[in-house]
């Protein structure tokens, strides 16, 4: 099968388009014909040797971490998940991912694809909607009516936390650049600050309830971040380079995430795409052979948003 693999860290140019062998299912485990994966900005950290602390990888290793696609070969003890059904899932960030024609995925981490939408454009789906679900929920407690400010809204997983938020009628006020500000409005946000040229910490003049900081801001900005905080609040941060934030004399939490992978809360997001009460934007799809020129343009901070990479047969 083809596949993209890296034999050594380093930049986008490490990244190699290859014959390799198809691997076979075993215990719990299915094999997936891929339609696609997506792009995700760990990918390049993960490339480029960065997370080999709390992501460690065993080279040469295929990237993708987001998968779609239909279910062609069941292992031993497999009971949920039949031959032929379109499936989604976020696979285990350590193993083989998805930049191929087949991946080795464990059946507990799958759930149904969206019927609504193209089976390939269900893989941006999973790391980013569950990032923004443990976000907003697990973690943040966010409650109807409550107040959130999401700092970087304009990206992959902004656009999901901003519609989750609205969802349980929360007051989102989002930052977002020029570029990406129609977008995060038409998911809903009640006010949009650009950040380009208004400090927030100005701009946000009733304290919030939970801050959600998807930016990598500089440290002494993400702690500005938590004076907008009423006591007893929280503030959630998913660049885990650089730690939360607290204020322990107003009991505001700062709490790192590190998205993890649960079949049903990614169940409960298809659903929610099924009804159309989630919208899954895909800025653009390109093939798994231009995968190294995919990472370039992420690296030059270029990306228009989620990208999905499709595999040969999709």
């Amino acid at each position: 099968m083809k596949a993209v693999r890296f034999h050594e860290f380093g930049g986008p140019e490490v990244l190699r388009y290859e014959d390799v062998a198809q691997p076979a299912p075993g215990a719990g485990q299915v094999r997936i014909r891929v339609a696609a994966t997506s792009f995700n900005g760990v990918d390049g950290n993960i490339r480029a040797g960065y997370m080999q602390g709390p992501i460690p990888v065993e080279l040469p290793h295929t990237p993708g971490i987001d998968v779609a696609g239909t279910v062609d070969a069941l292992g031993d003890d497999v009971d949920d998940v039949a031959v032929g059904d379109r499936v989604v899932g976020l696979l285990p960030m350590t193993k083989p991912g998805a930049a191929a024609e087949y991946v080795i995925a464990p059946a507990e981490i799958l759930t149904g694809a969206p019927k609504n939408i193209p089976l390939a454009d269900s893989a941006a789906l999973p790391l980013v909607g569950l990032t923004a679900w443990q976000a907003l929920f697990d973690h943040g407690k966010l409650t109807t009516g409550q107040r959130v400010l999401i700092n970087g809204a304009g990206g992959a997983v902004g656009g999901y936390a901003v519609q989750l938020a609205k969802e349980v009628r929360a007051h989102v006020i989002a930052t977002a650049s020029p570029r990406s500000a129609e977008r995060v409005k038409a998911a809903g946000a009640d006010e949009v600050i650009d950040h380009t040229i208004t400090d927030v910490t100005n701009a946000v003049t009733e304290p919030v309830d939970l801050v959600l900081n998807l930016a990598p801001v500089a440290p002494e900005r993400l702690a500005a971040l938590v004076t907008l905080v009423r006591d007893g609040g929280a503030l959630v941060n998913t660049t885990v380079w650089m730690p939360a934030p607290s204020d322990e004399e107003r009991s505001v939490r700062g709490i790192d995430l590190f998205v993890r992978s649960d079949a049903d809360q990614l169940a409960d997001l298809v659903a929610r795409v099924s009804t159309g009460e989630l919208r899954v934007d895909v800025a653009q799809r390109v093939a798994l052979a231009d995968l190294a020129a995919l990472h370039a343009q992420a690296g030059a901070g270029e990306l228009p948003g989620k990208t999905v990479v499709l595999a040969p047969s999709a």
